[in-house]
């Protein structure tokens, strides 16, 4: 389903990613690991078509998404797919409702049907009880949760992840971890996460190794 080729990435004169190739199948999860500086998270930017490669190809279902222009790519992007980050990005001053529907809303989809969706997404991934609940109410776990929910928002073919469980307790990114194999065994949904959990690095179905910007 995606497909990357000979990604290369260069910040000014420095070489992030040096002829990347990457092939990923719908339904798998798949981790990325290596040291601090690697180049993972440049790598999962491309993937997510938040950064453009200095050269190469992303190849999404055989279209090269780097051919659309900046109001395709953003549409694409809305449509397939969802990011989950360390530090989650929740608007402080919103519910755990309003930042679900978030993604709904910039797709213009109906009010009505965007509360509904966000409802039981939040139902789904067990803190339905918290829906009216502001970031500074919910503990680490619940906001991540949230983060989660609003990535899904849309139905995404590819849930990215970075360091999702980074500042959890080892039960709660444990509970997190767990998630995520359910959804994907219920929604045949593609995961690509970077982290430095072993154990959930350890239970893809693909582990990739980034060592100075190439896979290894």
């Amino acid at each position: 389903m995606i497909s990357g080729t000979n990604i290369y990435k260069n910040f000014n004169d420095i070489n992030v990613l040096n002829g990347i190739d990457i092939s990923i199948a719908q339904g798998e999860i798949v981790s990325i690991v290596g040291k601090s500086g690697a180049g993972k998270t440049t790598l999962l930017q491309i993937l997510g078509t938040l950064e453009k490669p200095s050269s190469g190809s992303l190849v999404y279902n055989k279209k090269n998404v780097f051919e659309y222009n900046e109001n395709q790519l953003a549409n694409f992007r809305n449509k397939n797919i969802g990011f989950v980050f360390q530090f989650h990005h929740l608007l402080p001053e919103f519910t755990a409702l309003e930042n679900v529907c978030i993604p709904a809303y910039i797709a213009k989809e109906p009010k009505k049907v965007a509360l509904e969706k966000a409802k039981y997404l939040l139902d789904l991934i067990g803190i339905g009880n918290r829906f009216d609940h502001k970031p500074s109410e919910l503990s680490g776990g619940e906001q991540q949760r949230v983060s989660v929910a609003r990535a899904l928002m849309n139905d995404p073919t590819v849930i990215l992840a970075d360091e999702p469980s980074g500042n959890l307790d080892s039960k709660t990114a444990e509970n997190l971890h767990e998630l995520f194999f359910k959804l994907r065994d219920s929604n045949k949904q593609t995961f690509i996460i970077v982290t430095h959990n072993d154990k959930l690095a350890d239970l893809a179905d693909k582990k990739i190794t980034i060592k100075d910007g190439r896979i290894f």
